[in-house]
């Protein structure tokens, strides 16, 4: 099932400004208008848009994250 929107919550320009701030979490929105926190992330290591989301599925949006950091790890 492909994703059909997507956000991240708090955006990440917020979660940056304190250590104390919450994670960002992208969360989307599937075909059948199911809704899921797919996952969160440390936007001083990866970050990612909410656009990049749109049109993949639940495991190619996973393997995105896995990818970035695994780059980021590798760098």
């Amino acid at each position: 099932m492909k994703i059909t929107a997507a956000q991240i919550n708090p955006p990440i320009h917020q979660a940056l400004l304190s250590p104390f701030s919450p994670l960002p979490t992208v969360i989307v929105t599937y075909e059948d208008d199911t809704t899921e926190n797919l996952f969160n992330f440390y936007p001083d290591e990866i970050t990612f848009t909410a656009d990049e989301f749109i049109g993949l599925t639940r495991e190619e949006a996973t393997q995105l994250r896995h990818d970035r950091d695994v780059a980021y790890l590798r760098s």
